[in-house]
């Protein structure tokens, strides 16, 4: 048959096959495969497979592929992509898919950034992270050298970490390149505090000193205390300085001009740790943007309020055992909105409007396990043995860091955490910087610092 004819033929049996019922086209169909010989039967198996398949992701709205998207892993999604380009460019668009990918990873969302690429890239360098971080290959060390004895405080402020020893010196380091950048002559010092003009010192002697960098001179000299002074704070725009110290009292002090303002007795330990903090919630006893004072010694942690009056009495104090049983460690976090130190018990956080345990996280072996960190999404732990990063919201340990034989503080001074935004959400550019800082036994000082993304 001509091929003129056949179109004609063709158009014709169409016409009359589409005006066939269903049951008449199906035996049409039987009849005509009865009829066909093994090359017909295979075109026709060949296209049927290709006929009978759906691209639900091209043929549905953008917005119900989204829906569908949204149920699967983003791991399922990733081997998605590799379907063809189409499914690629579509599941690449998902903003919030993406978005809770990251989420779910413990990253920080900035929902204003509307770009589906970019979060999908930020999901693969996160998921990059947290292998990383599970497989033990996050951090790097390091190690500052220029002591002759023992370090025995430390504090880190911006990239900086300042060293206070029994050599009569503290020094100021900048932790990226590990170089000494100001070193001036001092006291023992217990505790160490700094900005960009001052150096705060507690020392072993029972005094405090305030240092100027640029010159080493001290500036003001505080006398009062009858034990040594473990821990220090200061305000500038309250103009007050506070200290904790063996003698079991807490002294508040004019930081202008070193006079004792008031001393604050009820410890019945050394007190080893003192925080001065705005605060962030309403309560019955205090308002968003107060200045607290909270004080720690073995067993209580006590919550004054401070401000332009210095007279004031304790407003509360939280322990873990009414019969003093358990120990506090000599750690402790408040933010303005909660309260968070570790026990033999585990660790314990407190709301610090209702002064209310939250909650009390008990980890495996948790006895000898230190609080260093303390955020929305992860805590940095630590141990003899080794680092450990706690996720939150699930309680469960996702990654450890050996540590070397660093010396060990009863007070809790000679050791540090870094960096501290990481720990309300990864972001990609928090994962920077110092990690964790402890003195050794060779006078030295151990980094344990982020390493680059691979």
């Amino acid at each position: 048959m001509e091929k003129k004819d056949f179109e004609a033929w063709l158009d014709n049996i169409s016409i009359a096959f589409l005006s066939l019922t269903d049951l008449q086209k199906n035996e049409t169909l039987d009849h005509l495969i009865s009829l066909s010989g093994a090359v017909q039967l295979r075109h026709l198996s060949n296209n049927l497979e290709i006929l009978l398949k759906r691209d639900f992701l091209k043929l549905l709205p953008l917005e119900l592929s989204f829906y569908l998207l949204k149920w699967l892993d983003p791991q399922t999604l990733l081997t998605c992509c590799l379907v063809s380009k189409q499914w690629n460019k579509v599941i690449s668009a998902c903003t919030e898919v993406w978005q809770t990918a990251c989420k779910n990873l413990g990253w920080q969302i900035d929902d204003s950034v509307q770009d589906p690429l970019h979060w999908k890239k930020v999901y693969l360098k996160a998921i990059l992270r947290m292998k990383q971080l599970k497989d033990h290959e996050a951090f790097e060390t390091s190690s500052l050298i220029g002591h002759s004895a023992r370090v025995y405080a430390l504090y880190y402020k911006d990239g900086l970490l300042c060293t206070g020893s029994d050599d009569l010196s503290a020094k100021l380091w900048d932790v990226s390149t590990g170089q000494c950048i100001y070193g001036i002559q001092t006291h023992t010092c217990a505790a160490v505090k700094f900005d960009e003009q001052k150096l705060v010192t507690g020392s072993f002697d029972n005094t405090v000193a305030c240092w100027e960098w640029s010159s080493g001179a001290k500036t003001q000299h505080f006398r009062g205390h009858t034990g040594a002074v473990f821990s220090v704070d200061y305000n500038d725009e309250l103009d007050i300085l506070v200290s904790g110290s063996a003698d079991f009292t807490v002294k508040v002090w004019a930081l202008s001009t070193g006079t004792c303002l008031n001393t604050l007795t009820g410890h019945t330990e050394w007190v080893t740790k003192v925080v001065l903090q705005k605060c962030k919630v309403k309560s019955l006893m205090h308002s968003p943007g107060d200045y607290i004072l909270l004080s720690a010694d073995k067993y209580e942690i006590k919550i004054w309020p401070i401000g332009r009056e210095i007279n004031c009495k304790c407003l509360k104090t939280l322990s873990v055992s009414e019969d003093r049983s358990i120990s506090l460690q000599p750690r402790l976090h408040f933010d303005g909105k909660y309260i968070v130190c570790s026990s033999a018990l585990g660790l314990y956080q407190w709301d610090f409007a209702s002064y209310d345990i939250l909650r009390v996280i008990k980890p495996p072996d948790f006895s000898n396990v230190s609080l260093l960190g303390f955020g929305d999404i992860f805590a940095l732990l630590f141990d003899n043995r080794y680092l450990y990063i706690m996720d939150l919201r699930t309680e469960k340990l996702i990654s450890r860091w050996p540590l070397p034989e660093y010396r060990k503080s009863k007070r809790g001074s000679s050791f540090l955490a870094g960096e501290m935004s990481w720990l309300n959400g990864l972001n990609g550019q928090n994962d920077t910087g110092l990690v964790f800082a402890t003195s050794m036994p060779d006078h030295s000082i151990h980094l344990v610092l982020w390493k680059e993304h691979g």
